[in-house]
């Protein structure tokens, strides 16, 4: 177990635990959380595991009040997940992501006597949603935990919604639209959910049985850090925070846009690609980022129909192709793809800076799996999405970025499905719409005053998220103080 740092707190009267699911995905919005912490002169500690540890170590190198880094073993001996694998990023399939987030209670011995060292002791903690355990860890050092699942209030209210009304047992095909009592003006499918929604035989798995215990335990905790801003969400914030007995949900987002950009968007030497994204902004050109995030499984089959499509569409694009995709795909393949679109396209293999990607001046279209981060990065950007959802609560996300927020247009199936298989012509539709149709230049419209918005609501000392991160600082610091 490696502690860096190991006194955190100096002339700060708080501190703050931030335990983050091992996954980028999962970590980035926290990492920014911590920055707003220490800003506030609150003393962090965050925690990790061995093979995280660099990237946690270089996200906090440029921050001038430095973050303690707490490292905590994690089990290489669970059955199914190959050795040396600490993030779910890492994971041949995503079949396994269950088993991954389940075996993470074999650090709560280690965990819990680690924090037990900590000096001066945390005042608080904030963990992610699928580390359920970290509620007993809390409670045993008698500080409130507070959970980030990476959920906008907009899934979080539909998933409740629908579980209240019982309203999915009743279709029989999957692609019905349902009106929601609690939402009028809404309406949603059962592909919009995951099986176990809706499936009784769904309901014996061991994702059933993980989900329901990580969201139960959530509802036990003091409270839920959103990734939102309220402007955004109004309605959906007002609901689930309409529970009298349940955990609050406090808007401190968009994330994003903490003062200050994260190490791990600007460290190292400015990738080729940025170098490109700026030539094509002196030549005129738009380009439309292509990214589906560290988890989506994609088929080859898939792959193939992405590239063909991209190809006839014509555009101006950045594709980041995560290692096994290309694996999949192979070098061979690759490259020839390279030379057939040359100029106009661009592959990407492995990590990207997204959001400084998302900033750059010749970024009008976002092509994406609708992953919460990424929407709330493309709002702050003023970059107008193709809404292609791929899993978990994605298909709520397109919904709100395409219905909702008026933000994008979603990528068709070649069945007219949520979870179906897109064509190359499917891709090619979607792409020449986003960027040259008039839905396209509404939607970039859209995009646009979002996004001040969205900087209106982190604005220091007014902005409605920076106003809600402050009451909740101050309604746990307090209760701390009479506590103790």
């Amino acid at each position: 177990m490696e502690q860096v740092d190991s006194s955190p707190a100096g002339n700060h009267h708080h501190h703050a635990l931030l335990f983050p699911f091992m996954s980028k995905g999962h970590t980035i919005p926290l990492l920014h959380l911590a920055r707003l912490l220490l800003r506030r002169n609150i003393a962090v500690t965050f925690v990790t595991t061995p093979s995280n540890f660099p990237f946690i170590s270089q996200s906090f190198s440029s921050t001038a009040s430095a973050a303690n880094i707490l490292t905590i073993p994690f089990s290489h001996n669970v059955p199914e997940i190959p050795a040396g694998t600490e993030s779910s990023d890492a994971l041949p399939s995503m079949s396994l992501f269950y088993p991954f987030a389940s075996s993470t209670v074999l650090m709560q011995p280690a965990f819990d006597a680690a924090i037990e060292t900590l000096t001066p002791p945390p005042s608080l903690m904030v963990s992610d949603g699928f580390l359920w355990w970290t509620l007993e860890s809390a409670n045993r050092i008698r500080i409130p935990r507070l959970v980030s699942f990476g959920m906008s209030a907009h899934a979080m209210s539909l998933g409740r919604a629908v579980g209240e009304t019982g309203i999915l047992w009743g279709p029989e095909s999957p692609e019905e639209l349902i009106a929601l009592p609690q939402f009028p003006w809404m309406k949603v499918s059962k592909s919009d959910f995951e099986p176990f929604f809706y499936d009784r035989e769904a309901q014996q798995g061991v994702d059933f049985d993980f989900v329901m215990l990580a969201f139960g335990v959530a509802a036990q905790s003091h409270g839920f850090v959103l990734n939102t801003f309220y402007e955004l969400e109004k309605a959906f914030v007002d609901y689930v925070n309409s529970s009298k007995n349940g955990p609050t949900s406090w808007c401190v987002g968009p994330l994003c846009l903490a003062p200050e950009p994260m190490e791990e968007d600007v460290s190292g030497p400015r990738p080729e690609y940025m170098d490109w994204l700026d030539r094509k902004y002196v030549e005129g050109k738009s380009v439309l980022f292509v990214a589906f995030g560290s988890q989506a499984d994609i088929s080859l089959e898939q792959l193939k129909e992405i590239a063909m499509g991209l190809e006839d569409s014509g555009a101006n694009f950045l594709w980041v192709l995560r290692d096994k995709e290309a694996g999949l795909l192979g070098q061979e393949e690759v490259t020839r793809f390279e030379e057939r679109v040359e100029e106009r396209g661009k592959v990407v293999k492995g990590w990207a800076r997204q959001r400084e990607i998302l900033g750059h001046k010749s970024v009008k279209g976002f092509m994406s799996h609708c992953g919460w981060n990424s929407v709330m990065e493309s709002v702050c950007a003023g970059v107008a999405v193709a809404a292609w959802p791929m899993a978990a609560e994605q298909p709520m996300n397109a919904r709100m970025v395409v219905e909702e927020m008026k933000v994008g247009v979603r990528v068709e199936t070649c069945d007219g499905s949520v979870r179906g298989f897109v064509k190359r012509d499917g891709v090619a539709t979607a792409v020449k719409e986003l960027m040259e149709g008039e839905r396209g230049r509404k939607a970039a419209e859209r995009a646009a005053e979002l996004g001040e918005a969205a900087r209106g609501a982190m604005e220091e000392g007014s902005g409605s998220s920076w106003v809600s991160l402050d009451k909740l600082i101050h309604e746990i610091t307090v209760g701390v103080n009479k506590m103790d």
